[in-house]
């Protein structure tokens, strides 16, 4: 399959790469920035530049490509604004939906959060309503997500990948990450907050294999939803860190998720099923 690939340098984007190469499929990866086109045809793929915020322009690179396959991996998280993020969500997936549209493309592949469910006292099943009475400053986030969930769904077969909290090479997580450097100077407390952990190959894989899965929106996230008082001291000793400071209480939306889906109907299986071993091997 031709496989066009929106958010081909992200951290999910440069894991996804070379597993949609070694699969035989061709391989088309978008950036906005000139400067990384080396990365992607290092890692096996055709590059082009383009910018999602660009409709006329991203009408024109999807209709000269005419992949069959358009995964999204679009995001703006490098500076901790919710707002980019968003406007990456709701501007940036209208176009390219409407670039894949125009195109004929059959099928999307995109990501969303497993972090967007209506408060509850258990991990979130799919079928649980998205927080859309959320207040600010999470009204952002969750407009954004119902704007791209929705504008997706628009596609003949579609498959939205409700990510867990990412870890892994990369991300905030990583050593050198901002959480990690929050984690050493005990700026993060431990609460009972919940929540539901994905390493970032997982999420590859199950966007590679999501080519083959039928229209539907999966939580994608590790067998283990768990609360601050249990998986913060864990990934602070992973790091060598100092031990976390407890503070009781937690957001009522800070339940987890439940990958039951994903893996009773699907057959997916994480790599790394729980955040106790994930966090001390990607940290090694």
């Amino acid at each position: 399959m031709k496989i066009f690939v929106a958010g081909s340098t992200g951290v999910i984007g440069r894991s996804l790469l070379p597993k949609l190469v070694k699969a035989g499929h061709e391989v088309i990866g978008m950036t906005h920035n000139s400067e990384q086109l080396q990365v992607i045809e290092a890692l096996g793929a055709k590059a082009i530049v383009a910018d999602v915020f660009d409709r006329e322009g991203m009408i024109a690179a999807m209709g000269e490509i005419r992949p069959d396959v358009v995964i999204h991996q679009l995001t703006s998280l490098s500076n901790w604004n919710s707002a980019d993020n968003a406007k990456i969500r709701m501007e940036g997936t209208r176009n390219l939906v409407d670039a894949a549209k125009q195109a004929g493309v059959k099928k999307m592949i995109a990501q969303s959060i497993s972090w967007a469910y209506e408060p509850g006292d258990q991990p979130a099943a799919e079928k649980v309503p998205l927080d859309i009475r959320a207040a600010s400053p999470r009204k952002t986030t969750i407009d954004g997500v119902v704007a791209l969930e929705e504008a997706v769904a628009e596609i003949p077969e579609y498959v939205i990948l409700r990510y867990g909290t990412l870890y892994g090479p990369h991300t905030w997580y990583d050593s050198e990450g901002a959480v990690a450097e929050k984690a050493r100077n005990r700026e993060l407390p431990a609460t009972e907050g919940i929540t539901s952990f994905l390493h970032v190959e997982d999420a590859a894989n199950a966007a590679l294999l999501a080519l083959d899965w039928p229209t539907g929106t999966l939580n994608i996230v590790d067998d283990e939803p768990a609360p601050g008082t249990e998986w913060l001291p864990v990934y602070a000793d992973a790091l060598q860190a100092p031990a976390p400071e407890n503070q009781s209480g937690s957001n009522s939306w800070e339940r987890g998720a439940s990958n039951a889906k994903a893996r009773n109907e699907y057959g997916w299986v994480p790599k790394y099923p729980t955040w106790r071993s994930g966090f001390a091997q990607s940290l090694s």
